[in-house]
């Protein structure tokens, strides 16, 4: 009908219908439609007026009503003699103008920053929390206080105490920092938020050291993963009690454990080492031992390993808290890769044993 429209234009109604097999009838009938006009609805009698509806807005809008809700301010007014409309006018009202919205003056949380921190030899990232150890007695506890290198996952200090304490928690870290050797700068300390952690003495500390704070989001426990898996393997090894006798025997349970989890404890994570052995730089002379001991085996009983010969479990060059998120579309020319050069450790008598213990004890 629109062709046969634009062809009568130029040959004629007649020629134009006839050529395109078009009813005339139709073709005049379409022409004397008149598109309808728009009804204007009628205004209900019971219809606010322009006045009045501007009054319930200005009274919505006005510094005593302006972060309540319609409904407060309707049994507001109610209780002072005062009706202005409906709980469902006040909404309808505040909905043509686009103010239906939260009224309410809420506490609104900062959107905090996920932490991403990446360690490529010891002493680059430490994560320390404080977790609770049931004492003799009901509501009866024992605080341990825990610094972990990420990259070694080596229990760099301790401490054990009958409180929470922003003080002891200072000692500790400056006691830790004095015997790792660290440098301005060299550091970063994660750590969720608990009172401890972002109190200011340790906030001073950590900025006359030289050392960078991190701290995990809010409610996110997944942003401090290493000491929580570092606390879990403490509470699940089977000499781990319901509850202590006393201080000291909380005390000479932990002496036992760290030293233990540093000096014997085969790590998943950082190829089945200790964690002694990676953060002082024996990790390359056991995995070359490692190494020969398998090809020893191989040559031994080829026919056993059918893919290739058996090799150790690497260690990692690199350990993320929150690893970034690599670009969704990358092209073969232009890899994306998060694996940094790992530096050289220097390397350590078997001999030599560190230092890693901080007890200190303290009085009710």
């Amino acid at each position: 009908m629109t062709a046969a429209e634009e062809l009568a234009h130029s040959v004629g109604t007649s020629s134009a219908c006839a050529a395109l097999a078009v009813s005339r009838a139709s073709l005049y009938r379409r022409r004397r439609q008149v598109p309808p006009t728009p009804r204007t609805r009628p205004q209900p009698a019971r219809a606010l007026s322009h006045q009045e509806r501007e009054t319930a807005l200005d009274t919505l809008r006005s510094e005593r009503f302006a972060d309540q809700a319609p409904a407060q301010v309707y049994a507001t007014l109610l209780d002072e003699g005062t009706y202005l409309c409906s709980i469902r006018t006040f909404y309808r009202l505040l909905g043509a103008n686009h103010e239906a919205r939260e009224r309410r003056d809420q506490l609104r949380h900062p959107s905090y920053r996920k932490p991403e921190l990446l360690a490529t030899a010891p002493n680059q990232l430490w994560s320390w929390d404080i977790t609770k150890l049931l004492g003799p007695a009901k509501s009866t506890y024992y605080y341990l206080y825990v610094l972990l290198d990420v990259f070694s996952r080596y229990v760099v200090g301790w401490l054990l105490a009958h409180q929470e304490s922003a003080a002891l928690a200072s000692r500790l870290i400056a006691a830790s920092c004095d015997k790792q050797n660290i440098l301005p700068s060299q550091l970063t300390l994660h750590a969720d938020r608990g009172s401890a952690m972002i109190s200011r003495p340790v906030a001073h500390l950590l900025a006359a050291l030289g050392v960078t704070k991190s701290h995990s989001r809010p409610h996110v426990s997944n942003d401090n993963p290493f000491s929580e898996a570092q606390f879990k393997t403490l509470k699940y090894c089977p000499d781990f009690p319901d509850r202590f006798g006393s201080y000291q025997d909380a005390l000479a349970f932990c002496q036992r454990f760290f030293d233990f989890y540093n000096q014997q404890h085969r790590h998943s994570g950082i190829g089945l080492l200790t964690p002694f052995a990676v953060h002082y730089g024996l990790a390359p002379q056991i995995l070359a031992q490692r190494q020969q001991t398998l090809l020893l085996a191989y040559a031994k009983n080829p026919e056993r390993f059918i893919r290739r010969p058996p090799q150790p479990p690497p260690l990692p060059t690199a350990v993320w808290i929150n690893p970034p998120r690599p670009p969704t579309t990358t092209t073969p020319e232009q890899p994306i890769l998060f694996t940094p050069h790992h530096p050289e450790l220097p390397t350590l008598p078997p001999t030599t044993q560190p230092t890693y213990v901080y007890s200190m004890p303290t009085s009710h």
